[in-house]
């Protein structure tokens, strides 16, 4: 929202999402104190129940591997939970101990140190977890979810040689890449939309409709207009949708701005022959398409996935581009990813023969964009402006075009201005009140 290329029909009710992308968050505080009540309160009671199990299972009697591993998925929590954490406030209090009534008012620790911890509950994580796939591991925490947050820590502190020697350990784990069945309905990216346990995913989500089913996310694929089309759903919205403009990010010959790929614009139900057509400048996410939660049962099951290895095939290439230049190995990766969404039959060894003619700027400015295009839909483009400090800068007219801006005094694709305060949320104004050491970020306010 915050980019300005993605809106939702419904932000006259979930204001925090205007006044995300019109850059008003400093004006409203306390209109968006839920959202960062929501964000700081799961968070922590997430790190919590961690610390807890950090302190407690040395005092259990069980076998010693067994031990050492479920410690180690604890600190894999405890550290992806201060990762968010960071990443959206900035300085936060560090709390290493169960909560008791002595440590209920932390204050606010320097960013610097809780990734410093962030890094040291990953490294021994990486050095105890099994050596799997997510789902070959029963779908537990592995050693790859866990090397993959860590070199995505490394590029948010800009240091790429770490980066790089975290990234590499997934790109050379048992993953691999989805391979396209066909160009249209059994491409990669519907296979990636519709099945689970893919051996490209590394982190995901699960979701199981008697357990704890997907709720609404199905129906995000869609415009109000589609209730009548589905009896399924009471409510169609497009809580996450691009803007035109956004969509001009891809070269029309890119297989993943085809219809029915990421994106659609038009669908009839099998079940009736009722057509849903996108409201002009409004195209639905068809990554969000879940055939049986929409046709048969109400009940989203789609894992929802957090890490995918042309994530960790990016991230490989540009962190040896931004240490060692623009290499046949880097170019290699970032050839693997364009190739998949490739339709003018061009073979891989083509494009990364064209990749190794780029500047080393324009090679990581190529791995920058092709983020954008591999993870749309994925909450992955606002990160990648803040580890940067760059704005993608989508041409209007020339599709595929793209070029990059520092982020401070940038406009946003709906014409507002970044400024420094708009970097991270405000700590909620109840969290304000309940602890007088936490003190309130710059340009927010305090009551």
């Amino acid at each position: 929202m915050l980019t300005g290329y993605f809106s939702n029909s419904y932000e006259g009710q979930e204001v925090v999402c205007k006044y995300s992308r019109m850059l008003t968050r400093q004006d409203h505080t306390n209109e968006i104190s839920d959202t960062s009540d929501d964000i700081w309160d799961n968070c922590y009671s997430a790190i919590n129940v961690a610390n807890n199990a950090i302190a407690s299972i040395p005092k259990i009697s069980m076998e010693t591997a067994v031990a050492n591993r479920l410690t180690a998925e604890a600190k894999f929590f405890r550290a992806f939970n201060y990762f968010y954490l960071v990443k959206t406030f900035g300085d936060v209090p560090l709390l290493l101990e169960p909560t008791t009534l002595d440590n209920l008012y932390p204050a606010r620790a320097a960013a610097a140190s809780v990734y410093e911890q962030i890094e040291s509950d990953l490294k021994e994580a990486i050095a105890v977890l099994p050596a799997a796939t997510f789902a070959a591991n029963g779908h537990r925490i592995t050693k790859y979810v866990a090397a993959m947050a860590l070199a995505d820590v490394y590029f948010h502190k800009g240091d790429y040689a770490n980066a790089k020697t975290y990234a590499k350990i997934v790109v050379e784990s048992p993953h691999s890449l989805t391979p396209n069945s066909n160009l249209s309905d059994n491409s990669a990216f519907n296979k990636l939309r519709s099945t689970d346990d893919l051996n490209e995913v590394i982190y995901c989500q699960e979701y199981d409709a008697s357990i704890s089913n997907g709720s609404w996310w199905p129906t995000y694929a869609f415009s109000s207009a589609a209730t009548g089309v589905f009896g399924t759903y009471s409510i169609f919205e497009r809580v996450y949708g691009p803007i035109d403009q956004f969509l001009n990010v891809y070269p029309s010959t890119d297989l993943r701005i085809q219809p029915k790929q990421f994106f659609h614009w038009n669908y009839t139900n099998p079940n009736t022959g009722k057509t849903w057509t996108a409201p002009v400048g409004q195209a639905g996410c068809w990554y969000y398409y879940d055939e049986d939660a929409l046709l048969t049962t109400g009940k989203a099951t789609k894992d929802w996935n957090f890490y995918r290895l042309s994530e960790a095939y990016l991230d490989y290439a540009e962190a040896i581009a931004q240490t060692d230049g623009v290499t046949d190995e880097a170019a290699g990766y970032l050839a693997q990813v364009q190739f998949r969404a490739n339709t003018l039959g061009e073979t891989e060894a083509q494009i990364k023969a064209s990749l190794l003619s780029l500047s080393k700027q324009s090679f990581i400015e190529a791995c920058w964009t092709e983020r954008i295009r591999e993870f749309p839909l994925e909450f992955k483009i606002w990160d990648d402006c803040v580890r940067t400090m760059k704005f993608p800068v989508i041409s209007a007219t020339e599709k595929g075009k793209v070029s990059y801006v520092d982020l401070i005094g940038a406009q946003n694709a709906a014409g507002a201005t970044f400024k420094a305060t708009d970097l991270v949320f405000p700590i909620s104004l109840s969290e304000l009140q309940r602890n007088p050491k936490l003190t309130q970020n710059a340009g927010y306010a305090t009551k």
